[in-house]
């Protein structure tokens, strides 16, 4: 695997503990704010809109831009961003810098995306994803509690500060290997990515994403209060029970990756099934701590297997125009990373409990089956005239 896709895992890591920390700082960000904890919850919503938005516009917007100048470019906005939000006194200042902060940050992961896809050869595509998507997942298990313990000893705005400097330092990886410029005629054209978006089998690539991210964040979304007030876990045994999500989230996605090329759907149909079997085993068992933790630990494994599948599928439906499609494949998860929580939201709201948010991703996951089911219809490659690459950044 080539340098530069580790950069590029690297460089999510840092932006991807941005997006996490907060987890672990509002109480102390909304005392210091002058806000309610409600209020500075709104601004983990701020970074889920801005990465809605920021992925396809900014995949367009920069799409004759080499790779390169696209990555530093965004890396260089998100740190003046958290520079910009350790120093702002004022609530809605930070808001809007969240927002700006998650606008880049979809930005890059859309380019990111495609510049991993072009570096290795079609049979990797699967593992350089599960790389450069691993950087969220070790974001999950190292950023966020390492983002909270500096926000406590130092204060929040300490927190934004060593973001800022983690992405300085990945636009130094970024600039010292990813190739630079374009080759001579390398020019993509806006028509040709948007043909690629009318083929019906990406967008049911798509729903499959949103539909996925959702099931597991229906029920992740809600696991620490879950455990402490359905299981009846102690508060101060719920991070090592998290953990547990993590390292199940990390094995998940290092054998989902080098499965993703050779065993694309046997892999998505492996990991939907047992996210839906661990859903509801969960929504049945949620009183009883020990076989609680175990599924933690698989709803993880299960539920990050299938991320570099998911990251790498939409590709093989079309030729060329990596851009726009990983720009909505970017979109897709955030869909499911909105709607997911929504729906546990909505069903604890009406009386239904704790155990109907793993009903829910039980409910997703099928779905999610489907749509790979009905994916599986034969129909046409579309060919999409495909972006030239940098002579330097062409597969070997």
């Amino acid at each position: 695997m080539r340098p530069a896709v580790y950069v590029l895992g690297a460089a999510i890591f840092a932006q991807g503990t941005s997006e996490l920390m907060l987890a672990g700082l509002l109480p102390a960000m909304a005392d210091d704010l002058g806000v309610s904890v409600p209020d500075a919850g709104l601004l983990i919503s701020a970074f889920a809109i801005g990465m809605l938005v920021g992925a396809p516009v900014l995949a367009i917007a920069t799409l004759r831009w080499p790779r390169r100048r696209a990555l530093l470019a965004f890396l260089a906005v998100f740190a003046l961003a958290h520079v910009a939000g350790a120093l702002t006194p004022g609530y809605w200042v930070l808001f809007g810098t969240r927002v700006v902060g998650a606008f880049v940050y979809a930005g890059f992961w859309a380019v990111a995306a495609a510049t991993a896809l072009e570096l290795v050869p079609a049979n990797a595509r699967g593992r350089a994803m599960s790389v450069v998507a691993g950087g969220l997942t070790i974001a999950t298990i190292v950023g966020l509690p390492a983002g909270t313990i500096v926000g406590q000893q130092f204060g929040w705005r300490a927190a934004f500060w060593a973001v800022a400097l983690m992405s300085v330092l990945a636009m130094a990886g970024v600039a010292a290997t990813i190739p630079g410029g374009r080759s001579e005629g390398a020019v993509p054209r806006v028509r040709e990515q948007v043909r690629a978006l009318r083929v019906p089998r990406v967008w049911l690539a798509f729903a499959t994403t949103s539909l996925a991210t959702g099931g597991l964040l229906a029920t992740f979304g809600y696991l620490g209060a879950m455990l402490e007030e359905t299981t009846g876990i102690a508060a101060a045994w719920v991070p090592g029970v998290l953990a547990l999500y993590g390292l199940g989230a990390l094995i998940g996605i290092t054998v989902g990756g080098r499965t993703a090329d050779a065993r694309t759907v046997p892999t998505l149909y492996a990991g939907f099934g047992g996210l839906v079997v661990v859903s509801a085993g969960l929504a049945l068992v949620l009183e009883s701590a020990a076989p609680t933790a175990a599924l933690v630990f698989l709803l993880g494994l299960f539920g990050f297997a299938t991320n570099p599948a998911l990251n790498t599928r939409a590709f093989g439906m079309v030729d060329g125009a990596t851009t726009l499609v990983a720009a909505g494949n970017v979109a897709a998860f955030n869909v499911g990373i909105t709607a997911g929580p929504w729906l546990g939201g909505v069903a604890i709201g009406a009386g239904a409990g704790y155990a109907s948010t793993a009903w829910i991703g039980a409910g997703l996951g099928v779905l999610a089956l489907g749509t790979v089911a009905l994916g599986r219809v034969r129909r046409p490659v579309a060919r999409v005239e495909p972006e030239r690459t940098p002579v330097l950044a062409r597969r070997q």
